[in-house]
């Protein structure tokens, strides 16, 4: 065959080639975009119904044990629910990846270097994740607890792996990060002694002001409205300080975790007035003048 007519034939055999070409690769797009629909939708139907069947099990299990363990399990639900999320969207996008032909080897390698920087750069970071790791594991305070943490004192609402959030009794909502708590205060764990100190005058008889202490306590335990509060009976262990001005008495109860305050702004409010009606003075501080004459 002469050199010009394989030239042509080649010529025609491209041309027909090309003319395919715009065909190729809209059913390949198309392809491509009915396979990431199709992962899409797998990936969120799994979210969505992971979650029920989670929070489900969450609320049987809250609602037959007791209150501890209860906001116990409902605090490591709401981190297992954000690692679920985190691992739903992490599994899709490197699916994805894979519909649309690309490697994922350089996205690894990006991975690594920036985890060196991070390991570098951001070690407050790794502390507090390492921090809400082991705060969940040793459930040292749970959702709904009333603690004290790096200076700050609130109702825990949220436990992250890095921050944990805090509204406190004027409403303000705290943030504190989990690496920088040390020790933990936990107001609301299985029961609290509220502590009574009640000051007397150095004329009152201190005999008669510990039983009218004692007889106040027992009475509000015995209080059909505040029994339910209190456990057992109260102690009135002495007079605990001998004041510049008073003598103070000091007294504790026994009460549910979460009661303390209710229960002790209620007895001092019950022992002022008794003891204003046994004539057993409470003072303020004085002080007293001498005159060289």
């Amino acid at each position: 065959m002469p050199p010009s007519q394989i030239c042509r034939c080649h010529w025609r055999r491209q041309l027909r080639v090309s003319g395919n070409l715009p065909s190729v690769m809209s059913d390949t797009l198309a392809e491509g975009f009915i396979r990431t629909g199709i992962v899409v939708v797998i990936a969120v139907l799994t979210y969505f119904l992971l979650v029920p069947i989670g929070k489900r099990v969450v609320d049987n299990y809250e609602s037959k044990s007791g209150k501890e363990a209860g906001a116990r399990i409902v605090t490591l639900w709401q981190v297992m629910r954000r690692i679920l999320l985190l691992s739903v969207v992490i599994t899709t996008l490197l699916i994805l990846f894979g519909v649309w032909g690309f490697s994922i080897a350089p996205f690894l390698a990006i991975g690594t270097v920036l985890a060196a920087a991070v390991g570098f750069g951001a070690q407050d970071l790794i502390r507090d994740f390492i921090g809400g790791f082991f705060i969940l594991v040793e459930d040292q305070f749970a959702i709904g607890d009333t603690i004290t943490v790096a200076g700050v004192t609130g109702t825990v609402e949220d436990i992250q792996l890095r921050v944990s959030v805090l509204r406190d009794l004027e409403g303000n909502q705290l943030f504190v990060p989990n690496g920088q708590i040390i020790v933990t205060t936990n107001f609301t764990s299985a029961f609290a002694n509220p502590v009574i100190d009640v000051g007397i005058s150095y004329e009152s008889d201190v005999d008669r002001a510990l039983a009218v202490l004692k007889e106040e306590l027992d009475a509000l335990a015995a209080d059909p409205d505040w029994n339910t509060r209190i456990s057992g009976e109260s102690e009135i262990m002495g007079v605990n300080e001998l004041g510049d001005s008073a003598v103070i008495l000091r007294a504790r109860l026994v009460t549910d975790a979460d009661e303390r305050w209710t229960v002790r702004r209620e007895a001092l409010r019950r022992v002022k007035n008794r003891f204003d009606a046994e004539g057993i003075t409470i003072p303020f501080p004085q002080v007293t003048v001498h005159r060289a004459d």
